[in-house]
């Protein structure tokens, strides 16, 4: 007979609404999460905010100037710079997810490592044009 105690598996249930805080995602899958919340951010500004600047600024020369007043507000400039990211962020994790369909990088540390990437160059994107968004360069 042997004397060693096997571990128990653990069980994983559905987490419950309360519990979404204290869960810890991979990286990976916050990537995935940012990415849906990104698109959705697209989606439901391109008709909100996005055509219609679009419109403004090729309407006129003096409607392009109404909407050069509109951009130089502060707020905007905010509005426009989760826009931006929500860009970056969606770009550059649509390349990640179309190197894992062409079974790149798919094992373990290889994704980790590219979810990490895709943060650190949409976020770096993301601070250089809007940088160049509030008039820095």
């Amino acid at each position: 007979m042997s004397n060693t105690v096997t571990k128990k598996r653990p069980e994983y249930r559905n987490i419950h609404v309360t519990q979404i805080l204290k869960y810890r995602l991979p990286l990976a899958g916050k990537l995935s999460i940012l990415h849906r919340v990104s698109g959705a951010i697209l989606f439901l500004a391109l008709p909100v905010v996005l055509l219609p600047l679009f419109d403004k600024s090729l309407t006129s020369e003096l409607s392009f100037q109404d909407m050069q007043g509109l951009v130089s507000n502060p707020l905007v400039k905010i509005v426009l710079l989760g826009l931006i990211w929500s860009y970056m962020h969606h770009f550059c994790a649509g390349i990640r997810y179309l190197m894992l369909d062409a079974h790149m990088g798919t094992d373990k540390y290889a994704a980790q490592k590219s979810a990490g990437v895709v943060f650190a160059v949409s976020l770096s994107l993301t601070a250089l044009f809007g940088l160049k968004l509030f008039g820095v360069f």
